[in-house]
Protein backbone atom coordinates (compact mmCIF):
# COMPACT_ATOMS: atom_id res chain seq x y z
CA UNK A 1 0.00 0.00 0.00
CA UNK A 2 1.65 3.51 -0.95
CA UNK A 3 1.16 5.74 1.57
CA UNK A 4 2.91 8.42 0.08
CA UNK A 5 -0.52 10.43 -0.61
CA UNK A 6 -1.57 11.58 2.28
CA UNK A 7 -4.68 14.18 1.94
CA UNK A 8 -6.03 13.90 5.95
CA UNK A 9 -6.42 12.37 9.26
CA UNK A 10 -9.87 12.81 11.82
CA UNK A 11 -10.09 11.21 14.66
CA UNK A 12 -10.60 7.80 13.88
CA UNK A 13 -8.80 7.20 10.49
CA UNK A 14 -6.10 8.41 8.10
CA UNK A 15 -7.12 9.01 4.17
CA UNK A 16 -5.03 8.83 1.24
CA UNK A 17 -5.54 9.59 -2.33
CA UNK A 18 -4.95 6.07 -4.47
CA UNK A 19 -5.71 7.92 -7.68
CA UNK A 20 -8.04 10.67 -9.20
CA UNK A 21 -11.55 8.56 -8.46
CA UNK A 22 -10.94 6.89 -5.04
CA UNK A 23 -9.25 7.63 -2.15
CA UNK A 24 -7.99 4.80 0.71
CA UNK A 25 -9.12 5.07 4.07
CA UNK A 26 -6.91 3.70 7.25
CA UNK A 27 -9.53 3.50 10.03
CA UNK A 28 -8.72 2.15 13.68
CA UNK A 29 -11.98 2.17 14.53
CA UNK A 30 -11.84 3.91 18.05
CA UNK A 31 -15.17 5.17 17.67
CA UNK A 32 -17.01 1.37 18.15
CA UNK A 33 -16.74 -0.57 20.82
CA UNK A 34 -15.70 -3.91 18.67
CA UNK A 35 -14.97 -4.51 14.94
CA UNK A 36 -18.30 -5.60 14.43
CA UNK A 37 -19.89 -2.37 15.38
CA UNK A 38 -17.22 -0.89 12.55
CA UNK A 39 -18.42 -3.54 10.32
CA UNK A 40 -21.90 -2.88 11.02
CA UNK A 41 -20.86 0.94 9.90
CA UNK A 42 -19.67 -0.49 6.50
CA UNK A 43 -22.14 -1.93 5.49
CA UNK A 44 -24.96 0.31 6.82
CA UNK A 45 -23.12 3.12 4.51
CA UNK A 46 -23.06 1.32 1.87
CA UNK A 47 -26.89 0.60 2.10
CA UNK A 48 -27.63 4.21 2.37
CA UNK A 49 -25.28 5.84 0.59
CA UNK A 50 -24.27 3.56 -2.51
CA UNK A 51 -22.61 6.75 -3.95
CA UNK A 52 -19.92 6.96 -1.56
CA UNK A 53 -19.93 2.94 -0.63
CA UNK A 54 -16.90 1.46 1.00
CA UNK A 55 -14.85 -1.82 -0.14
CA UNK A 56 -13.07 -3.67 2.73
CA UNK A 57 -9.18 -4.33 1.23
CA UNK A 58 -8.43 -5.81 4.50
CA UNK A 59 -6.28 -4.57 7.70
CA UNK A 60 -3.02 -3.16 8.56
CA UNK A 61 -0.85 -3.03 11.23
CA UNK A 62 1.36 -0.05 11.78
CA UNK A 63 3.42 -0.53 15.33
CA UNK A 64 0.71 -1.90 17.29
CA UNK A 65 -2.22 -0.71 16.07
CA UNK A 66 -4.74 -2.12 13.53
CA UNK A 67 -6.52 -0.52 10.86
CA UNK A 68 -8.94 -1.60 8.41
CA UNK A 69 -8.18 -0.21 4.82
CA UNK A 70 -11.32 0.36 2.95
CA UNK A 71 -11.20 2.15 -0.55
CA UNK A 72 -14.20 4.81 -1.34
CA UNK A 73 -14.98 6.73 -4.24
CA UNK A 74 -13.53 10.33 -4.63
CA UNK A 75 -15.59 13.43 -3.47
CA UNK A 76 -14.61 16.82 -4.93
CA UNK A 77 -16.64 19.48 -3.35
CA UNK A 78 -18.19 22.27 -5.69
CA UNK A 79 -19.53 24.32 -2.79
CA UNK A 80 -20.14 24.70 0.28
CA UNK A 81 -22.45 22.24 2.13
CA UNK A 82 -25.85 23.62 3.76
CA UNK A 83 -26.29 21.78 6.81
CA UNK A 84 -30.23 22.27 6.78
CA UNK A 85 -30.14 20.48 3.42
CA UNK A 86 -27.97 17.32 5.12
CA UNK A 87 -30.91 17.64 7.77
CA UNK A 88 -33.91 17.66 5.47
CA UNK A 89 -32.53 14.56 3.31
CA UNK A 90 -32.69 12.82 6.60
CA UNK A 91 -35.73 13.46 7.71
CA UNK A 92 -37.62 12.66 4.52
CA UNK A 93 -35.51 9.35 4.97
CA UNK A 94 -36.64 8.61 8.06
CA UNK A 95 -34.17 10.49 10.62
CA UNK A 96 -34.76 12.65 13.55
CA UNK A 97 -31.74 15.54 14.18
CA UNK A 98 -31.12 14.59 18.27
CA UNK A 99 -28.21 16.87 18.52
CA UNK A 100 -25.82 18.86 16.86
CA UNK A 101 -24.86 17.05 13.33
CA UNK A 102 -25.84 13.68 15.01
CA UNK A 103 -29.52 11.88 13.98
CA UNK A 104 -31.43 8.80 14.86
CA UNK A 105 -34.08 6.31 12.77
CA UNK A 106 -35.63 4.80 16.00
CA UNK A 107 -37.82 2.81 13.88
CA UNK A 108 -34.68 0.91 12.32
CA UNK A 109 -33.01 1.45 15.74
CA UNK A 110 -29.94 3.15 14.02
CA UNK A 111 -28.15 6.27 14.96
CA UNK A 112 -25.97 8.36 12.48
CA UNK A 113 -23.57 10.93 13.53
CA UNK A 114 -20.50 13.27 12.69
CA UNK A 115 -22.74 14.69 10.22
CA UNK A 116 -20.90 18.61 9.53
CA UNK A 117 -19.86 20.07 6.53
CA UNK A 118 -16.71 17.92 6.21
CA UNK A 119 -18.26 14.22 6.44
CA UNK A 120 -21.05 15.58 3.85
CA UNK A 121 -19.64 17.27 0.83
CA UNK A 122 -21.83 19.22 -1.60
CA UNK A 123 -20.86 18.65 -5.60
CA UNK A 124 -22.50 20.00 -8.06
CA UNK A 125 -25.80 20.06 -5.82
CA UNK A 126 -25.58 16.82 -4.97
CA UNK A 127 -25.42 15.77 -1.13
CA UNK A 128 -22.17 12.94 -0.57
CA UNK A 129 -21.59 11.26 2.80
CA UNK A 130 -18.56 10.91 3.01
CA UNK A 131 -17.73 9.69 6.68
CA UNK A 132 -20.26 8.20 8.04
CA UNK A 133 -20.27 6.68 11.75
CA UNK A 134 -23.17 4.68 12.10
CA UNK A 135 -24.41 3.18 15.29
CA UNK A 136 -27.34 0.32 15.87
CA UNK A 137 -29.24 0.90 19.17
CA UNK A 138 -30.17 -1.91 21.71
CA UNK A 139 -33.59 -0.51 21.33
CA UNK A 140 -34.16 -2.07 17.49
CA UNK A 141 -37.68 -3.15 16.51
CA UNK A 142 -37.62 -6.48 15.51
CA UNK A 143 -39.42 -6.74 11.86
CA UNK A 144 -40.49 -10.72 11.26
CA UNK A 145 -39.03 -12.01 7.51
Amino acid sequence: MNLDNYVSQGGEQKVYLKDGSSVLKLNDAIYYATWIDYLHNLLLNNLFFPDTAYQLLGFYKDHETIYAVVEQPFVKATEKTDLSLVKSFLKNNGFRNSKNHDYINEDLGIILEDLHDENVLTQNGMLYFIDTVFYITSEQKQYPL
